[in-house]
């Protein structure tokens, strides 16, 4: 701590994210990277864009993304917002769009990025109890709010709510934004975006990190009412006019436009998911039902921590939370298939 330091930054308390080990050979399993790599044609437009095109500053909107975007979800352009990464659309959302002097709703076990950006705005965050099966219970949202978020596919947990479920906390709070975080819905969910033209205050971001194997380029977006896009426009026009460079706008551009790359990693995704789970129950862990890149097990008998570190020692990461109600779980990332046999060798000998 130092004197120079606001008042603000000696009680934030920041967000810690998954570990990048340093190790060779390493199978890391703790970040839900995509194990497939990206689209060949992404390569390609990065390669093309690296020319003196670089000395000029890039599109402020990303005109060509938000219309390819909104193209592909059947939205208009208007209805797009661009971010660097969607953990800068979400901090864009905390600031511009909930009700600061309200409570702001999200799950207990969820996205630990929610209650850091609370901290960071002094917005107060009123964490809502899943239930035994760490499912979110639509009726729990019927409360005063400044506003609501929670992601579908739920994370750490994996679970996916039902649109029709989703609708009941739309219809609960016509006064106040809800946002659904789908950070993971292609690996086996519907999208509520298909909703925005039914409720205005239904505001859906997403990121081409997991699915489209994006996450070293950082592109997160946004889709919602105009008037909802509009204030994070003036957010990201007070913040950051350009959050997303050339190379950023060229990559995500061409993996919107491969669609069967796209379709294939998902596919290769969900099958090894399917695979992993039954090998996991085989080896007496209970797992949870997973719509994500990721599933979230925990053994009968053995203590999630002392698994974690035994894996590591084996050259293996996953995802140990020593949290509350969670403690024995272990988050894990879907790998490759050879990755996932490693990773299911090392448990048997355990």
């Amino acid at each position: 701590m130092s004197k120079f330091w606001s008042p603000l930054v000696k009680d934030l308390v920041p967000y810690v994210p998954g570990e990048q080990p340093k190790m060779a050979n390493l199978v890391k399993l703790n970040t839900n990277e995509n194990p497939f790599g990206p689209s060949p044609k992404v390569i390609e437009a990065i390669q093309a864009e690296l020319n003196d095109s670089l000395r000029l500053y890039p599109d402020p909107e990303g005109e060509n993304l938000r219309k390819t975007i909104a193209g592909y979800h059947k939205v208009k352009p208007e209805q797009v917002f661009l971010g660097n990464g969607s953990d800068e659309v979400l901090a864009h959302i905390f600031y511009g769009l909930f009700q600061h002097g309200e409570p702001i709703l999200f799950p207990d076990i969820t996205y630990s990025f929610y209650p850091v950006y609370c901290g960071l705005y002094h917005i107060e965050g009123k964490r809502i109890p899943l239930n035994d099966r760490f499912e979110i219970n639509p009726d729990d949202y019927a409360q005063p709010n400044g506003g609501v978020i929670f992601p579908n596919p739920n994370a750490p947990t994996g679970r996916y709510l039902a649109l029709s479920e989703v609708e009941k906390i739309l219809q609960a709070n016509p006064d106040r934004v809800v946002v659904v975080d789908e950070a993971y819905i292609d690996f086996g969910g519907e999208s509520a975006i298909r909703l925005v033209d039914d409720y205005p205050n239904l505001l859906v971001s997403q990121t081409l990190s997991k699915a489209r194997s994006l996450a070293g380029l950082r592109v997160g977006f946004a889709i919602g009412h105009p008037d909802l896009i509009e204030a994070l426009n003036r957010v990201k026009n007070s913040f950051n006019s350009y959050p997303l460079d050339r190379l950023a706008l060229a990559g995500a551009q061409a993996a919107y436009e491969d669609e069967a790359w796209f379709r294939k990693c998902c596919d290769g995704v969900i099958s090894e998911r399917e695979r992993l789970t039954k090998a996991l129950e085989d080896l007496g862990f209970a797992v949870l039902p997973s719509k994500a890149n990721f599933v979230f097990a925990r053994h009968q008998s053995k203590a999630g921590e002392a698994l974690a570190q035994a894996l590591r020692e084996q050259g293996i990461i996953v995802r140990h939370f020593n949290k509350p109600r969670i403690e024995q779980f272990l988050r894990i990332t879907i790998g490759t298939p050879e990755q996932n046999d490693a990773l299911i060798g090392a448990l048997e000998l355990m």
